[in-house]
């Protein structure tokens, strides 16, 4: 009883509370300017992402109808029905919802948070990083931000062509930052580029302005597309500020069979590190096989973005109430 004496309250202040309405009323307008839809679609769903790195709130209904006894999942982003509207021919759609995902808690972290969502055909990613700037400039008030490619970023801090190398240097550039490595299954490149990317780039990124990292790995495409090439590259973009990760955008992958495949290798792979089986949504195989059009979209954190506008360092300084005082 005593804990319910202080936890009743917000962990936000007043003044932050009324920082974050004014931003979201000036996302709303930035949209509405450029004539691109508010939208809402339902946070719980029939399937889920099979990302092994996510990990989704399940929960069973049971009410009536032909639905009852069966699990929904609370969706880690609004990603595949917004794509469902946009093969509907909604055109360009933006939505600001409830994201949730489990496991995860932290300075940056609270497992339900709020999210921008948005998807802009005809756009690239490079398209969508100018509108992107355009935001951020908008609500940081700050310059335009800096622009790497994924190559450029590991060249630049840790020294090393993340596309040219090979495990053993990659392991070197670890310990030689001081990372302890010895109790983590590092099984391939890519565990090593992302214990990298998190460890010795990131925190150093968007210091003085924000900073776009862009043309991942092929490996690393998760939903975008693919562009061929030596190496081939995906056309995906991160962004950060005060090495905070604020939005994953793509060029968005329109291919079912090919988005089939990477669904059905996630499934693999959450299989061989024990992790559960989880529903592919095969309404968003369907839509991708109507036909989406060639588009853009981006996930932006509306917390993480809120915290950076006030100057906050932590996302319980911006939110209400987080999961602790939920």
């Amino acid at each position: 009883m005593q804990d319910n004496k202080i936890n009743w309250q917000p962990t936000a202040s007043l003044a932050n509370l009324k920082n974050r309405a004014q931003i979201l009323a000036k996302i709303r307008g930035f949209f509405a300017a450029r004539n691109v839809l508010e939208v809402e679609t339902p946070l719980l769903s029939h399937a889920t992402i099979t990302d092994p790195v996510l990990h989704s709130f399940a929960t069973c209904y049971t009410g009536p109808g032909a639905a009852q006894g069966k699990t929904f999942y609370l969706q880690t982003s609004p990603e595949f029905a917004m794509k469902r509207l946009l093969a509907a021919d909604s055109g360009s759609i933006y939505q600001i919802c409830k994201a949730f995902r489990n496991d995860e808690l932290g300075r940056h972290h609270n497992p339900e948070f709020t999210m921008l969502e948005w998807y802009r055909p005809g756009f690239d990613h490079h398209d969508l990083m100018n509108e992107m700037d355009e935001l951020l400039k908008l609500i940081l008030a700050g310059e335009s931000a800096e622009r790497l490619s994924y190559q450029q970023a590991f060249l630049r801090y840790a020294k090393l062509d993340p596309h040219d190398t090979s495990i053993s240097d990659l392991e070197a550039c670890a310990n030689n930052a001081g990372i302890e490595t010895h109790h983590l299954a590092l099984t391939d490149k890519d565990s090593w580029l992302h214990l990298l990317m998190s460890h010795v780039i990131e925190p150093q990124l968007g210091q003085d302005k924000p900073c776009f990292i862009y043309d991942y790995p092929a490996t690393q495409a998760a939903l975008a597309q693919i562009r061929p090439g030596n190496p081939p590259l995906a056309e995906r973009f991160e962004v950060y500020s005060k090495g905070i990760e604020l939005a994953n955008g793509f060029h968005e992958l329109s291919d079912a069979k090919e988005q089939y495949r990477r669904f059905a290798n996630e499934l693999e792979e959450r299989k061989s590190l024990g992790l559960p089986l989880l529903p592919i949504d095969y309404n968003l195989l369907a839509a991708l096989e109507h036909g989406i059009p060639d588009c853009a979209g981006v996930a932006l954190g509306i917390d993480r973005l809120v915290m950076l506008a006030c100057k906050a360092q932590s996302l319980q300084e911006v939110i209400n109430f987080p999961v602790d005082r939920a």
